[in-house]
């Protein structure tokens, strides 16, 4: 007896072959998920350190039209700045910051078991029934204001390997600055053919203009961050209220985390110093709601073309997906999908058309000496 064996069909075995090879992709991408997130952090913060190179570049007294020695003269001014900042600021910050995370255990303490009431009454001016209710609340709760103590020991635990991690976007951003244009150059020949190389060409520059405006947009909230708090701290005199204004302004760059850690600092830095800490933290998280469902989305909106209502959705699937990382990937990623759905289907009316003109750029290298 013969027996046949038939084997799929051509279009089959690709049909599979093509699916193991995706979902290998993306088992690699999952395990290296932290490196890829690093390198994304890196690409964000070439993006905002390229004005100033390319003003450099252009107008260095020494070393013009010289991309490598632009990027360096960038950093030296950064660490120049960083220098001033820390000869002047650090010394006081540190201390009051190391006062108030040595307050905050106690002070949570004391709310866990509600003896804060009667501090706030006394304050305000409450009387017994009103201490006696806020207590009642504040005991309640007292799992919940434990778990935010155990909450703050891991995150100071894990905060020098945190930090190890972003000392390395710097470096890597250097790397970008100088050759970023060669790079995706470099990858278009490589991974594109012949007759696709002008359409993949200026997809690349269309995305590098969706990913420029994206960090003006994020400039613009720290921006608006900043004055907030500037005015906040002021109006209950805070001590050193510029320097904790300009920290939480570099930190609305960090999602989530970022904002948080200035709350903590500033809620604490109040209760460590008898501030009108209540209050201060009921602006905090008015601000929040307003950054966040209302600035945010039509920063973003206006800057990428895209309806603020998608800005909103993509955060909070980014968020449901990722956390933290969705949520700072969602937008970019989501516009960057857009640009790239629209300059197949719709080529003369891709996004951004503004920035990257009709005309199909020649190379990359020509964008980069505009």
């Amino acid at each position: 007896m013969n027996l046949k064996v038939k084997f799929p069909e051509r279009r089959t075995t690709n049909v599979l072959l093509t699916i193991l090879l995706f979902a290998a992709v993306c088992a690699i991408a999952y395990s290296a998920r932290r490196v890829i997130l690093l390198f994304v952090l890196s690409v964000f913060f070439a993006y905002l350190m390229n004005p100033a190179v390319k003003f450099l570049q252009h107008h260095s007294l020494l070393f013009r039209d010289l991309r490598g020695a632009a990027v360096m003269e960038a950093y030296f001014g950064v660490l120049i700045l960083i220098g001033l900042a820390t000869y002047s600021f650090a010394p006081a910050v540190v201390r009051n910051t190391v006062k108030a995370v040595d307050q905050v255990p106690i002070v949570l303490d004391r709310v866990s078991t509600g003896e804060i009431a009667a501090d706030i009454g006394d304050k305000y001016g409450w009387n017994d029934e009103q201490k006696a209710r806020l207590r009642t609340v504040l005991v309640r709760h007292r799992e919940d204001c434990q778990g935010l103590l155990k909450w703050i020991d891991r995150s100071l635990s894990q905060a020098a390997q945190i930090v190890g991690w972003l000392a390395l976007i710097p470096v890597l951003a250097i790397f970008l600055l100088r050759d970023g244009n060669r790079i995706v150059e470099g990858a278009i020949q490589t991974f594109f053919p012949q007759k696709h190389h002008q359409r993949a060409r200026m997809v690349a520059y269309q995305i590098h203009a969706m990913l420029t405006n994206y960090i003006r947009a994020q400039v613009l909230l720290c921006l608006l961050s900043l004055a907030f708090y500037t005015i906040v701290l002021l109006i209950f005199r805070f001590p050193h209220a510029i320097a904790l204004s300009i920290l939480g302004g570099m930190l609305e760059f960090v999602p989530v985390i970022g904002w948080m850690s200035t709350a903590a600092l500033i809620i604490g830095i109040g209760m460590a110093n008898d501030l009108h800490w209540v209050w201060t933290t009921a602006l905090l998280l008015l601000w929040r709601v307003a950054q966040d469902y209302f600035n945010l989305p039509r920063a973003l909106g206006h800057r990428l073309e895209i309806h603020p209502l998608t800005v909103i959705f993509a955060v909070l699937a980014g968020a449901e997906v990722g956390g933290i990382i969705g949520i700072y990937l969602a937008v970019p990623l989501a516009a960057s999908l857009f640009v790239i759905w629209r300059s197949r289907t719709h080529p003369a009316e891709s996004p951004l058309a503004k920035d990257t003109g009709s005309e199909l750029p020649p190379s990359l290298a020509e964008i980069a000496r505009e």
